[in-house]
């Protein structure tokens, strides 16, 4: 089990953003609580794309608790594939398996085009 931080960098007030994401809903809960996010920050709570948003300041301290720094181009490829096959997988991965599946569904709708 694992948490990851991306290097998305969103500004929000005076403060700027980054992704949270991990294998289970318990384990980013665990590291919310750890690194001082409250519960009511979680986003889309139940869903696939279950995430904190949080400053660059609790990302630090995320990272020396043990969380694995992506890209934002590997948050959004894993929580892809968690919606199609109901996991993350790994950040090496990510990526891969997003161009795969686009590819893979873009030649169905081809053929059923063509059809």
């Amino acid at each position: 089990m694992t948490v990851y931080v991306d290097d998305m960098r969103a500004p929000y007030g005076r403060m700027v953003m980054c992704h949270m994401i991990a294998d289970s809903d318990e384990e980013l809960h665990a590291m919310a609580h750890a690194i001082g996010v409250a519960r009511r920050w979680h986003q889309k709570p139940g869903t696939a794309r279950s995430h904190y948003d949080i400053a660059l300041s609790k990302r630090a301290i995320a990272v020396r608790l043990g969380a694995v720094e992506i890209t934002w181009r590997q948050t959004g490829a894993m929580t892809a594939r968690r919606r199609v096959v109901g996991q993350l997988g790994t950040p090496a991965e990510a990526i891969v398996w997003q161009r795969e599946f686009v590819a893979a569904r873009r030649a169905i709708e081809k053929s059923e085009a063509s059809q």
